[in-house]
């Protein structure tokens, strides 16, 4: 072959202006000196050899960490077999800082995860946590960054078999869902072994490409919901100059009424409109209660997932009562919303 393809990647990332991540197994069935063996890999020339195995690995990371520039996240996979320690994975994230120390690193590092859960943030390792193909019902609270990595449709990999794509507003609103808790949201694509991305993927990636186009500052740059539970959605967050904040909201399902309801708001907000189109929305307010008027109809880049609109006021005082967070938690996070 007689090229690096990583070198490539990397020169075409630098051109693009996208950061460089890498993605590394810590398991290798293959490898003799991993203790874990596999029915068609049963016969070792000798006795398995950790300490050896993770010398092996720390080469090959070293010409990953080193070859390629700066490097943003390495995310690691694999640490669950029986041979990866705890005091293992603390021995290779510090190993991998000491190459690049700005890098990121993910939990996967080492034994933080309980089953496809985040982290444990004070026991596990690594700097944020990976659930996986599940986001957290609740997020996991200030303080601890994670990011939900899930597939389009059931492989990870290409599979010409799976047909069940997921879609656009599934899509769409399971970037929402991680959002309005504080989290990332991580979308695989799985190409075919030419490299070429499979149409479906290219399809609902151009839906979801011409939805952020429109309501993109919804997600990038803001914070978690300050509302434990809204009826019609979600509801991301962004704090403004001379203490305002705006909130997002994502209308997942149009209340019959029309009204989008915002338990706990003691203040009435500035003004309320779409996103798209700017069309300016009607506002009252009870006790501790904020109401949105959500119009019957929406433009044409709002189908496939919810719209979103928002209002701006005073960083929200919330009744005590009002099955509210009583202030702004969690971390910044990219990503996007969905349409209804």
């Amino acid at each position: 072959f007689k090229r690096d393809p990583l070198k490539e990647l990397a020169v075409a990332c630098k051109e693009a202006g996208i950061t460089l991540c890498f993605y590394h197994s810590i398991m290798d069935w293959h490898h003799p000196d991993w203790g874990t063996r596999r029915a068609w890999n049963d016969k070792a020339s000798g006795e398995p050899n950790m300490d050896r195995y993770v010398d092996y690995m720390k080469g090959q990371l070293k010409e990953l960490i080193t070859g390629y520039g700066p490097l943003g996240i390495l995310w690691f996979d694999g640490e669950w077999e029986k041979p990866w320690t705890h005091e293992r994975g603390v021995d290779l994230y510090n190993y991998v800082r000491s190459l690049q120390p700005n890098i990121i690193i993910n939990n996967r590092v080492g034994k933080g995860r309980s089953g496809m859960q985040g982290m444990d943030k004070g026991q596990g390792v690594g700097d944020y946590g990976t659930p996986e193909q599940e986001i957290p019902p609740t997020g996991f609270g200030p303080g601890v960054a994670w990011e939900s990595c899930m597939t389009m449709n059931n492989h990870w990999g290409y599979n010409k078999h799976d047909q069940n794509w997921k879609s656009t507003q599934t899509l769409l609103r399971n970037l929402v869902d991680c959002a309005s808790k504080g989290g990332n949201y991580l979308l695989n694509v799985g190409p075919t072994s030419e490299g070429l991305i499979p149409g479906p993927s290219v399809e609902r990636l151009a839906e979801i490409g011409k939805w952020m186009k429109v309501n993109s500052e919804s997600i990038y740059g803001t914070k978690a919901s300050p509302f434990e539970k809204l009826d019609f959605g979600r509801c991301t967050q962004k704090a403004l100059s001379g203490g305002k904040t705006r909130l997002y909201l994502h209308v997942f399902d149009r209340p019959a009424d029309g009204k989008l309801a915002l338990p706990g708001l003691a203040n009435k907000p500035v003004k309320a409109f779409l996103l798209d189109g700017g069309q300016k929305l009607e506002v009252t307010t009870g006790e501790n209660v904020v109401s949105v008027a959500f119009p019957s109809s929406l433009p044409d880049s709002s189908a496939g997932g919810p719209s979103a609109l928002y209002h701006v006021g005073k960083l929200p005082a919330l009744a005590s009562n009002a099955g509210c967070h009583n202030a702004v938690h969690a971390a910044s996070s990219p990503n996007a919303s969905s349409p209804s």
